[in-house]
């Protein structure tokens, strides 16, 4: 049986207030970070603070550290793209009567946040591989002078191999589950709520692999980075031409991808 769709104002009013303090949060400790300053390295870069110990901290510290601020990071990025996501959801379950009974307001929101926190569980299992990743790549490269100064050239071949990737169908098959309505009915439980925000989750962080290892790979505390691709991310789910959008945007990370490749040689 289905019903009126329910009222999202609550919910959008959620939604924006999480957004603004997420982003402030960011802001901040990026601002903190920097103010750390940076390691010069072979080469003319710089090597990131967020895959350093802080004097007198743990690994385990560290990773803990990095994984809290990497989810307030993703909720800052992820989150204009994500709402359209969940309003539909609302819309398919919110009018589902249960045992005779419309679900409730409450019972809604509980649903709906299951599903939000599901999908940024696979975000925070990605942050958990990145980290490792991460620290070990930076331990490498401080003990290898050669390989330090090679970093600007894998920079701008990983930035011009995230660009390529959003010509393939890969991409296109995953922006199109990001971008696709749920089935009319949708049973209103916890479990399904759980298994559709993983599935969401899932097609997001592939769909998002390109971008994200943009983001890494120039800077994951740049804050003028981290602004484009949330906006490259959200353009691509919500324009009415997502995979031309998305195509648009490769073609432009193509381009800073040779750029940067030239410079780094010398060409440039």
């Amino acid at each position: 049986m289905v019903s009126a769709r329910p009222s999202s104002h609550g919910f959008l009013g959620v939604s924006v207030l999480l957004f603004f303090a997420s982003t402030a949060v960011t802001i901040v400790w990026c601002a903190s970070m920097l103010a750390m300053g940076a390691m010069p390295m072979p080469g003319g870069w710089v090597m990131s603070m967020a895959w350093m110990r802080m004097p007198g901290e743990t690994w385990s510290g560290a990773a803990s550290s990095f994984l809290g601020m990497w989810i307030v990071m993703m909720v800052a990025m992820m989150l204009p793209s994500l709402v359209p996501m969940l309003l539909r959801y609302r819309q398919i379950v919110g009018g589902v009567c249960v045992r005779g009974e419309e679900i409730g307001e409450g019972r809604l929101g509980w649903l709906t946040a299951t599903v939000a926190v599901a999908y940024f569980c696979v975000w925070t299992v990605f942050g958990m591989i990145v980290f490792p990743i991460g620290v070990a790549m930076a331990t490498l490269t401080m003990s290898e002078p050669a390989l330090a100064r090679a970093v600007p050239i894998a920079v701008g071949v990983v930035v011009l191999m995230a660009g390529a990737i959003q010509f393939t169908g890969w991409k296109s098959r995953h922006l199109a589950c990001c971008r696709e309505t749920p089935r009319r009915t949708m049973p209103a439980d916890t479990a399904t709520a759980w298994r559709h925000g993983l599935r969401l989750g899932l097609h997001c962080s592939y769909c998002c692999a390109g971008l994200t290892a943009t983001l890494l790979a120039i800077g994951v505390m740049d804050l003028r980075v981290m602004a484009v691709v949330g906006a490259a991310i959200t353009a691509e789910r919500l324009a009415p031409a997502g995979e031309r959008v998305a195509r648009i945007i490769g073609a432009v990370v193509v381009a800073a991808g040779l750029i940067m490749v030239m410079r780094a040689i010398g060409l440039g």
